[in-house]
């Protein structure tokens, strides 16, 4: 089967997968990415169809969670708590259906704009490239410090940031002493799906069960479904006014370029910037939220691909997140030395497979979005259970640890999980801080303590 087929269908099976998953409220992007990423390059897919698996996921996931956050006011993951205020707002008017409408078509614009822009700015940053490789450990580490002070846990992030190093180093030590080699993915598995285990942990706990436990069932009130376009696929120019397309275009361009910020951040700011440009609470909600999920798109399809294209190395927080196995997937991929997609894919084939990703999942999530929001919230609302989707990403984060190191590998993925869950819920030490740590521990315990 040739490359460019391969890629179609993988690009297929994210956009499925991934519009379904969507609609799960709450779930965590690099708790449900990364197992699912390293699953398809493990398997031994080329790495063409490996990336454009990966866009299709985050193209579809991110069209998808507009729909509880829109029509139930519950963030469909991370990325989309900035959109809540806003979604409330239409809510109150009765309208909710326009916020989704709103979110889906501005998130579908930034998509197509981010694209072009990471490509084009990664072929430029990647004549500094040599500089950032070979300055990656401390570029790591003042990224740690830098994104632990501006994360939630402020502070006590930043103080976090030596200890959590030599935690990392300690076991990853022992393990080597074990299996003979150092182990990566296992790493970065457990502190993704840390903040699901922490949930766990604290429920299994007398004490700390009380913050878990809630005196009623949460109710939920949808509107009726409304259509106001012909056909299956609406315009989304159609469906957002002139200036709301010129300001979700604008605001994608500019979040495309700031590869090295937040991805809740940029959309809070541009969210922010939008909505002081409109008067009047319809006006401001509506085309804030356009905005703002065009952001989400836009700065984690170009988070992903400027540093894997112009350096090989994680440089981003989405590239230390949910694309980390693009960088690090041992033994296929690898950051050190750098034999990742950096080298395997030329900036035309980036485009490319990418565009074939995007286009995928924009023909399966938005028209599916759009039509069926209502009934497909019903579904999951009643028939699925989030205690056992939590369940599903944890086993499989387990397969793959069991795959790199076999009994060492999940014990330290499930030590990983409880440390970096806990220091999240706990403290606000982000998964983003630790995965920036991780990957400077090395360089910092060696400064420090010459190890």
């Amino acid at each position: 089967m040739s490359v460019l087929m391969i890629s179609i269908l993988l690009a297929l099976a994210g956009a499925i997968i991934f519009s379904l998953i969507g609609l799960v409220s709450g779930t965590d992007e690099t708790a449900i990415m990364v197992p699912f990423t390293l699953l398809v390059i493990l398997l031994g897919a080329p790495p063409e169809a490996v990336f454009s698996f990966f866009m299709a996921a985050v193209l579809a996931k991110h069209l998808t969670h507009a729909i509880p956050t829109a029509l139930m006011g519950i963030p469909g993951d991370t990325t989309a708590v900035p959109l809540i205020d806003h979604a409330s707002s239409l809510r109150r008017l009765g309208v909710p259906h326009v916020a989704l409408r709103k979110m889906l078509s501005g998130g579908l614009i930034g998509a197509f704009i981010a694209l072009p822009t990471a490509v084009l700015f990664g072929q430029f940053l990647g004549q500094f490239a040599d500089f950032f490789k070979s300055a990656s450990g401390l570029i790591f580490t003042l990224a740690a410090i830098l994104i632990a002070y501006f994360s939630k846990g402020k502070w006590v992030s930043v103080l976090m940031i030596i200890p959590f190093a030599f935690f990392i180093k300690s076991i990853d030590t022992f393990s080597f002493s074990v299996v003979e080699k150092h182990l990566s993915t296992s790493f970065f598995l457990g502190i993704a799906i840390g903040p699901m285990l922490s949930d766990i942990l604290f429920s299994l706990s007398p004490s700390a069960r009380k913050a878990l436990v809630r005196s009623k069932a949460k109710e939920y009130h949808l509107a009726p479904e409304t259509k106001s376009w012909k056909g299956y696929f609406p315009n989304p120019f159609r469906v957002l006014t002139g200036r709301q397309t010129a300001h979700t275009a604008a605001t994608s361009f500019v979040s495309s370029l700031t590869f090295a910020f937040s991805p809740v951040g940029m959309t809070s700011l541009m969210g922010e910037i939008v909505g002081s440009r409109n008067k009047g609470v319809y006006k401001k909600a509506s085309s804030s939220l356009a905005s703002m999920n065009g952001v989400t798109e836009s700065t984690y399809i170009a988070e992903a691909i400027i540093p894997l294209l112009a350096f090989g190395i994680p440089l981003s927080p989405v590239a230390l997140g949910p694309a980390s196995p693009l960088f690090n997937a041992p033994p296929v991929f690898t950051s050190e030395p750098v034999n990742n997609l950096h080298n395997m894919l030329t900036p035309w084939e980036f485009f490319l497979y990418g565009l074939i990703g995007l286009v995928i999942a924009a023909l399966i999530a938005y028209p599916f979005a759009m039509n069926y929001a209502r009934k497909a919230t019903v579904f999951v609302m009643k028939n699925i259970s989030q205690e056992a989707i939590v369940g599903m990403f944890i086993g499989l984060a387990c397969l793959l640890a069991f795959h790199e190191a076999q009994l060492v590998g999940v014990i330290l993925t499930l030590t990983m999980a409880a440390v970096g869950g806990l220091m999240n819920r706990v403290l606000g030490v982000s998964s983003g801080v630790q995965f920036m740590i991780f990957y400077g521990s090395t360089y910092m315990m060696s400064k420090l303590l010459g190890a």
